[in-house]
């Protein structure tokens, strides 16, 4: 019997709004495969778990085709390994942190698509960036000034991401189970 494919599900939000901390809970509620992406930074750099790279090795695996996505931002290029996406053929869903850039991309490549959309209010988010200690008070002015909108036509769940991190996991759960992703074969069967 043919297993039905996972869904890939993007997290998106600006900076400090709390992605990857969100991700890791999701992941241990519902059982998700974190996604791990490759970037052009030192891997000994902190924050999520990802495979650092210099950019000659990053247009080496652009070239043999390694990733399913990939896009440049802040001074940094990003990309999907293909690997990374096999567990969707098992049928598990997937959790991948994704720059708005990609979205259509992503919606266009793989079926039932969906993106998380974190906010949350503008004192919470500079407090954040000003704990993560990696940027000046002007590049967090900065950060939060800008605006970015998602592309139309793909299926978004907006979440404000203020409050107790249980809080917003339990709505995202939620949420996506009204898309149907309870229907695929996951831990999100187990969710009513």
């Amino acid at each position: 019997m043919a297993v039905a494919p996972g869904r890939l599900i993007a997290v998106v939000g600006p900076s400090g709004v709390g992605k990857d901390s969100v991700m890791e809970a999701l992941a241990k509620a519902a059982d998700f495969h974190l996604v791990r992406r490759v970037i052009t930074r030192p891997s000994a750099a902190g924050g999520e778990q990802f495979d650092g790279c210099d950019e000659a090795t990053f247009d080496a695996d652009l070239t043999r085709g390694r990733f399913a996505l990939h896009w440049p931002a802040h001074d940094l290029r990003y990309g999907i390994p293909k690997t990374e996406l096999a567990f969707l053929d098992q049928g598990r869903n997937a959790l991948v942190n994704l720059s708005r850039k990609v979205l259509t991309d992503a919606h266009t490549a793989f079926p039932g698509f969906i993106v998380v959309n974190l906010s949350a209010s503008p004192e919470v988010l500079a407090h954040r960036l000003a704990a993560r200690g990696r940027e000046s008070a002007d590049s967090i002015a900065k950060r939060l000034a800008r605006q970015v909108d998602l592309p139309g036509g793909l299926t978004v769940i907006n979440v404000v991401n203020d409050g107790p991190l249980d809080d917003t996991v339990g709505t995202i759960l939620a949420r996506l189970a009204d898309q149907d992703v309870a229907d695929a074969p996951s831990a999100m069967r187990e969710i009513s």
